[in-house]
């Protein structure tokens, strides 16, 4: 690589991405990093990646931190920087990897959101008053799948007693096991859903009144109306995943099982939870209320 000029190196990292074959969301998340690293390597007339120091990159990390970045954002932004410096010494552009020597900025990750049983239930309440809305809330909390995969859902995803979901991110393919209450929420919104669909030539399972597939965000929007109608403060749609992990571990599921069900790759991803659930067991007695 003779030529050291920044962007013509990020699109050379951007083909060597594809080449390995990372998403496109992975990809677009790179490339958003470093043109924003390269912007303001660009400001202080730095266009040689030779001339890159650590004390740029630590001015980078700085300046992110003083336009309101949260520390766990920098954080992840400077995990581009290095992952594109690494690429660049293997490839021979550079010497040594200036990215090393600097420290992440120290964040506390913040415990999952887990809903109460009052919250759960009051969420569950409002989502009856329509039947689409109930059976999006039900099968967030009775699956624990992703809102993504709950998008991706095709008509015939939909088994007797399971749900097949399709590899989604990280995420891989696999059946997850429907109870009671999600079948029966399915059962109505099917009934509901009637000849919404157009002509058969979508064969998504969630659809709007004209018969497009439910976008992500049209679900994000449907389940933040529940939040916000019910009172329920500082929650995503993430959290009813949370709040399906951890009360298959307050139930009794083991880690391998749950793990399998929500597509988590780590069991360390669904051990995190472990000790959620022990406070708010211990909470729990303390109270009285087991």
């Amino acid at each position: 690589m003779d030529n050291v000029l920044l962007p013509n190196l990020l699109e050379k990292f951007v083909n060597h991405l594809k080449s390995q074959g990372k998403s496109d969301f992975t990809i677009v998340a790179y490339r958003k990093d470093l043109e924003q690293f390269i912007g303001f390597l660009t400001g202080k007339e730095k266009n040689d990646i030779r001339e890159v120091k650590k004390e740029d990159i630590d001015a980078f990390i700085a300046k992110l931190l003083q336009d309101n970045y949260t520390k766990k954002s920098a954080s992840r932004k400077l995990n581009s920087i290095r992952t594109f410096f690494r690429y660049l010494k293997n490839e021979g552009v550079i010497e040594q990897n200036p990215s090393l020597d600097v420290s992440h900025p120290k964040y506390t990750q913040s415990p999952p959101r887990i809903f109460s049983k009052l919250e759960y239930r009051a969420l569950r309440d409002v989502a009856k008053e329509d039947p689409r809305t109930y059976a999006l809330v039900e099968l967030l909390l009775q699956t624990g799948i992703k809102i993504g995969e709950l998008a991706n859902l095709r008509l015939s995803d939909i088994k007797d007693s399971s749900l097949y979901i399709r590899s989604y991110g990280k995420n891989p393919q696999r059946d997850v096991p429907l109870n009671k209450a999600a079948k029966k929420s399915l059962q109505e919104y099917l009934k509901a859903r009637g000849g919404n669909a157009q002509n058969g030539q979508d064969d998504h399972f969630f659809i709007t009144r004209t018969g497009h597939p439910l976008l992500i965000r049209n679900i994000r929007q449907i389940i933040t109306r529940c939040f916000r109608e019910v009172g329920i403060e500082n929650a995503t749609v993430n959290d009813l995943r949370n709040t399906f992990i951890a009360y298959q571990l307050m139930n009794g599921a083991s880690i391998e099982y749950i793990a399998k069900v929500v597509g988590h790759r780590r069991l360390s991803s669904t051990e995190r939870f472990l000790n959620l659930v022990k406070e708010e067991t211990e909470r729990k007695e303390k109270l009285g209320e087991l």
